[in-house]
């Protein structure tokens, strides 16, 4: 299996059942993670929980290395009932997955307007 195809399979084998990613995909259980790097509880049309609306933070490489090692700590109150990934090499390459896979796919950009509102990518 090629490296492409290992860091899907974690997406594939760990989130899949609740998220999407692409534009325009549907909210299932969790919402759809386009636009995943912004400021928590931001998707359009999904009810999040109070702790994620209140959390405050904007999604980046660090703060998902966090969180998605044990949702639950990171956010106590939120609806995920992901129990993490403890590998942090596995949280790594699910990060560069949705890095791909989502809208913050651009190479040397540090933000992207959308409507009014400025959403900060993450990555340069």
């Amino acid at each position: 299996m090629g490296d492409v195809e290992a860091v899907k399979k974690i997406f594939t084998e760990n989130c899949v059942q609740c998220h999407t990613v692409e534009k325009g995909g549907k909210h299932k259980t969790g919402p759809s993670l386009w636009d995943l790097f912004e400021k928590t509880g931001q998707a359009p049309g999904y009810s999040f929980s109070d702790a994620n609306k209140n959390k405050g933070i904007i999604w980046g490489e660090e703060t998902l290395m966090e969180y998605l090692e044990n949702p639950k700590k990171y956010i106590p109150g939120t609806k995920m009932v992901f129990a993490g990934l403890r590998k942090k090499s596995g949280r790594k390459k699910l990060i560069q997955y949705l890095k791909q896979a989502t809208s913050c796919n651009l190479e040397n950009i540090s933000y992207k307007p959308k409507f009014s509102n400025i959403k900060y990518c993450m990555f340069k």
